[in-house]
């Protein structure tokens, strides 16, 4: 897979993407990973890429030349183009598997007030966004993006088992985990852990995710 990400912060990736199961896909050469400063693109002289908006306002806006000249020179027939602000849909774990099966993806960094609309009616294939809150710009959002991704691509986790017990990876949260020691101040381990009894032990943990489900997100249960 590859992922470019167009940015006026492309040095936030540096650390992320050398870094634990990013770095493990990368050095597997499962995963292709470039950043990009958006101000490549500008054919200003001071590599301006914003301005004021039409209409007034407090802000400024990404211009819309220097974005499409990136995705132009960027993209391929397989790429797919993502936009991350806030009102684009929940990134949800269904939507985290659709990313994993594209051969390429573009990932959009807004900042200030977002890009010009223009590029997002012909340009763009999907918005996303990571949550119900503002960001200084979308770089550490496209962070989100490729760690969630990258888990779901073949052979980047040492044990792709471990995926089914994740956390919405069916729709429910996932179950308590406990390790030694077997008692701690008087806090024991739950006793059916240490039966053997794999089928009491599935069903138990099963049991735990309904329940942690309802209790803290019952929404998910619908």
């Amino acid at each position: 897979m590859i992922i470019d990400v167009v940015s006026l912060f492309p040095e936030m990736l540096d650390g992320f993407l050398g870094t634990s199961i990013v770095a493990r896909a990368r050095k597997k050469q499962l995963l292709l990973c470039r950043s990009h400063n958006l101000r490549r693109w500008s054919t200003n002289k001071h590599r301006k890429v914003d301005d004021r908006p039409f209409g007034g306002g407090a802000g400024m806006v990404i211009q819309l030349e220097p974005l499409v000249q990136a995705i132009r020179d960027l993209s391929t027939e397989q790429s797919s183009v993502i936009y991350l602000c806030p009102d684009g849909i929940p990134f949800k774990s269904f939507v985290v598997q659709e990313l994993a099966r594209k051969p390429h993806l573009i990932l959009i960094s807004g900042h200030y007030e977002g890009i010009d609309q223009r590029v997002r009616d012909r340009y763009v294939d999907l918005e996303i966004s990571i949550g119900d809150y503002i960001l200084t710009n979308g770089t550490l959002a496209a962070a989100v993006v490729i760690d969630a991704v990258c888990r779901y691509i073949p052979n980047v986790l040492g044990n792709g088992d471990s995926l089914g017990q994740d956390s919405f990876s069916d729709g429910l949260l996932s179950h308590p985990q406990y390790t030694h020691p077997r008692n701690f101040e008087g806090m024991e381990v739950p006793e059916v852990l240490l039966t053997g009894n794999h089928q009491a032990i599935d069903q138990w943990r099963r049991q735990q995710r309904l329940e942690r489900t309802l209790l803290r997100r019952p929404e998910l249960l619908q």
